[in-house]
């Protein structure tokens, strides 16, 4: 069953009118305070990276101890690229929160395209630096037990992180959650290309944002740390261990 035009998200001409659209859809029903699921508590804080200070939404579970340490995730949502933001993903969060026993990092990174990338792979590792920091450990962050995950995009730089990671031979994360990412094409590209929420010649505007086609360019489309599933296998080994969950109707199904 295909959905209406109103719920899908893609295709239009500019990123202006896929804000507006995706705002009139989600941007304005968030859950209520009183409906969202129960947690021990939210803080808010600020990361000062290259970019400036990338801010930051930690839920915390309601069996932590602030005399102990629990594992993290930093999450980064999913939104093309372009859109979304830690409100629309919150009640989500705060469930993972509270059924995993973690503290989880809902991260408001800055979107193209004004903020091409990679902007937003320095920001992702800036707040993993900053929770392996002394300031991390204040806040209860294990820092040996740090994951990485997202959605869509956010699964997409979730991989590349791993990779940039590893090419600089620094600490990994712990593990890579990747829910539904855009690494790379596949079949499922051409069978759900439109109709199912998300249009599939939208995913190529989204990406134009992301990586702004430019002569001499540094970071062509097929570059590791912007297409990670294209990569041959064998440059994929070495990596945090991956949980990587997909969508039978989804374009982006690996």
């Amino acid at each position: 069953m295909k959905i209406p035009r109103l719920l899908r998200l893609g295709g239009h001409e500019n990123f202006h009118t896929e804000r507006r659209r995706h705002l009139e859809v989600f941007g304005l029903h968030n859950l209520p305070e009183e409906k969202q699921a129960a947690i021990g508590r939210v803080h808010f804080d600020g990361v000062r990276g290259r970019h400036g200070t990338t801010a930051v939404r930690l839920f915390y579970p309601r069996s932590f101890d602030s005399s102990s340490k629990l594992p993290a995730l930093i999450y980064f949502h999913g939104g093309g690229y372009t859109v979304g933001s830690v409100d629309e993903f919150e009640n989500g969060l705060r469930l993972l929160t509270e059924a995993a026993d973690i503290i989880t990092i809902g991260v408001e990174y800055r979107l193209a395209p004004e903020w091409p990338f990679p902007t937003q792979l320095d920001e992702y590792e800036d707040v993993l630096s900053w929770t392996r920091s002394p300031e991390g450990a204040r806040l209860g962050i294990d820092k040996d037990r740090v994951l990485g995950g997202g959605d869509s995009a956010g699964g997409n730089m979730t991989a590349a992180l791993c990779l940039r990671l590893k090419d600089e031979d620094k600490a990994p994360l712990k593990a890579q959650i990747l829910l539904y990412p855009e690494a790379l094409d596949t079949p499922a590209a051409t069978e759900n290309n439109s109709g199912y929420y998300l249009e599939c010649n939208g995913i190529f505007g989204f990406a134009d944002n992301y990586l702004p086609r430019a002569p001499n360019t540094p970071y062509p489309p097929a570059h590791r740390y912007v297409s990670p599933g294209m990569q041959p296998v064998e440059e994929l080994s070495g990596l945090p261990p991956a949980v990587v969950f997909t969508c039978g109707f989804d374009p982006l199904r690996m």
